[in-house]
């Protein structure tokens, strides 16, 4: 793991705490979900804050500095099964991340429509 990586994890783990406190979470549920994933490689599971909009039943995550992070890449080719956590509701769905030829990334999470929240 690089430094960017270290820092980068260092802020996750402060950010997802937030994210279990009422008054902290219900702000950051607008803009923030945390992402649940199995590594392709490692099999093992990871949870991370990431930023994102809606659409529907879409959620488009945009990658910020893609090439010093490695999460992202578990989702290229055919995608793989996620689990987003939305305003504390789970929410399974697949996601696909895409290189722009600009390099830029996003993330896309089709959400499965048969789980979506009664309330």
């Amino acid at each position: 793991m690089n430094t960017f990586q270290k820092i980068a994890a260092a802020v996750n783990k402060i950010v997802l705490a937030t994210t279990h406190i009422p008054v902290l979470g219900k702000y950051a549920g607008k803009s923030m979900l945390v992402l649940t994933y199995t590594g392709r490689k490692s099999g093992k599971t990871f949870t991370l804050p990431v930023s994102f909009t809606q659409s529907g039943n879409e959620l488009t995550i945009r990658v910020a500095l893609p090439d010093k992070k490695n999460w992202w890449r578990n989702f290229r080719n055919e995608g793989a099964p996620v689990t987003a956590t939305l305003n504390g509701v789970d929410r399974t769905g697949h996601a696909v991340s895409h290189r722009d030829a600009r390099g830029r990334v996003t993330v896309t999470v089709t959400l499965d429509p048969e789980n979506r929240p009664t309330h």
